[in-house]
């Protein structure tokens, strides 16, 4: 069950990864700015890394399923993936796996951090 867990995220992680590519293609036909690039080959190592590291361990170790433990979890990852995805709905086009800037873009004002307030430095 863990394993098909592990292989639900990573199919998720698949599905952000080409509506990232979608947002970023149209965030640089209107002027999106990246930064950080060199960064972003690491980032993508290090998460299938988490994941890989998860399935090794489990099965490395023979671990078995704890009811009290894992039933629990599992609605905590369901609540983050819902979470997550509100997030990408609530930026629509402006989210992306990568740090792309839209120069003069107003700010999103609603979604989870709605009501949040922003300092200005971060302007």
């Amino acid at each position: 069950m863990y394993t098909l867990l592990l292989v639900a995220v990573g199919l998720e992680r698949l599905a952000e990864l080409w509506v990232a590519r979608r947002n970023a293609r149209w965030a640089f036909a209107h002027g999106g700015v990246e930064v950080g690039a060199g960064h972003y080959p690491a980032l993508v190592a290090v998460h299938a890394g988490l994941l890989a590291g998860c399935l090794i361990e489990v099965w490395a170790a023979h671990r078995g399923f704890l009811p009290r433990l894992g039933w629990p979890m599992l609605a905590v990852v369901a609540a983050a993936q819902a979470l997550r995805w509100w997030c990408i709905a609530t930026l629509g086009r402006r989210w992306n796996t990568r740090v792309i800037v839209l120069p003069r873009a107003p700010l999103v004002h609603r979604g989870p951090t709605a009501g949040c307030t922003t300092p200005t430095t971060w302007r």
